[in-house]
């Protein structure tokens, strides 16, 4: 039986108009976003059985197309609306950043980089440009792979900062093993980036390691 012939009130489509998005559960929205189902299932048990595949809405859209091609029959159409959904949200986060007031505060900074960055099935190291007033001038993803000393390059940091005449900075990198406990390599990296502003006069005021249920903050451990 298709969605069509439910209740009103058990449509999600419907209740997502009549009580908002927030009152729909993970595999309803799923669901809405998937659009239509398969023969003899309706949109919102294929999103059901999705996620029990997967586990969670996080593991699926971080997962690759291969990894979900031929899964309860999504294919490039479906995987397309799943992958530009994902996309929309991340694009809303970026223009936020074009606010003369954005990310004024530690909270809104983090949750701005756990947004870009926690789910990610790889490291990737940013870097948040800011003036003399502390404004975001830009957020840029410099580098991708494993954090270390060959990987990250304080040359092409220090090349961007001056070229968007930045006064400082916020560096920002994932663990995608979700433990956001900064290594060894990190504390080293930091501080070569931080000596190496440091010559023309850029600050670092903090590098923030983003793991699954938490962001640590090197200023607050007292590591810069």
């Amino acid at each position: 039986m298709g969605m069509k012939s439910w209740p009103r009130h058990e449509r999600p489509r419907e209740r997502m108009f009549e009580q908002g998005a927030a009152s729909l559960s993970d595999s309803e929205l799923l669901a809405v976003v998937l659009g239509t189902g398969m023969q003899g299932r309706s949109a919102l048990e294929v999103a059901r059985q999705l996620l029990a595949h997967f586990g969670s809405l996080r593991v699926l859209l971080a997962a690759s197309p291969e990894d979900v091609y031929g899964i309860n029959g999504i294919g490039p159409g479906r995987w397309a609306r799943l992958v530009a959904a994902t996309e929309i949200v991340h694009r809303s986060l970026r223009q936020a950043l074009d606010r003369p007031d954005a990310l004024t505060s530690p909270s809104a900074t983090r949750q701005f980089l756990r947004a870009r960055l926690r789910d990610l099935p790889y490291e990737l190291f940013c870097i948040l440009l800011l003036d003399n007033r502390n404004r975001v001038i830009s957020f840029d993803q410099l580098f991708r792979g494993t954090i270390d000393g060959a990987s990250v390059h304080p040359r092409e940091v220090v090349r961007l900062a001056l070229a968007r005449n930045a006064a400082a900075v916020i560096l920002a990198h994932n663990h995608p093993s979700g433990i956001a406990e900064p290594s060894q390599a990190d504390e080293i990296i930091t501080h070569r980036l931080r000596e190496a502003l440091a010559l023309v006069d850029i600050r670092v005021l903090d590098h923030i390691v983003v793991g699954e249920a938490e962001c640590v903050s090197f200023a607050e451990r007292g590591l810069i």
